[in-house]
């Protein structure tokens, strides 16, 4: 019998497929985004992406706040959202499932469309060089 590697977006949807069986840390999903876009992660692109509107009337940080370390207040319901760094708020970004769930709504609101792995891997990576 041959072995089987399992290498970057395999790996990630496997993740994505049973976050029950393994907790995600930010890295892990930054890692899979960026295998599945074939380009490293960029702090830079993902501030960039969160802070600017994309066509939109809102952007990632009419929500989440800019930086998004402290409590952030929905647009539209009002609802108060925890913080989105990991730092400031260590649930963040650990169950892969929730993280796909809340990409695909929360891009749509913004750009209109799910992000893609780039996207999101930039993100990721700018949102856990926020530390306390």
């Amino acid at each position: 019998m041959v072995p089987i590697q399992l290498t970057g977006a395999l790996a990630f949807l496997l993740l994505a497929a049973a976050p029950a069986l393994r907790a995600a840390t930010p890295a892990e999903l930054a890692a899979g985004y960026a295998a599945q876009s074939g380009a490293a992660p960029s702090a830079a692109r993902g501030e960039q992406f969160f802070t600017n509107r994309h066509g939109r009337e809102w952007s990632c940080a009419t929500c989440h706040g800019n930086p998004p370390t402290q409590e952030g207040k929905h647009a539209a319901t009002g609802r108060a959202i925890a913080p989105l760094a990991p730092a400031f708020n260590p649930q963040r970004f650990t169950d892969a499932a929730k993280v796909e769930k809340w990409f695909r709504r929360n891009c749509n609101d913004v750009v209109g469309r799910e992000c893609t792995a780039g996207e999101k891997a930039d993100v990721l990576a700018w949102l856990t060089t926020l530390k306390k």
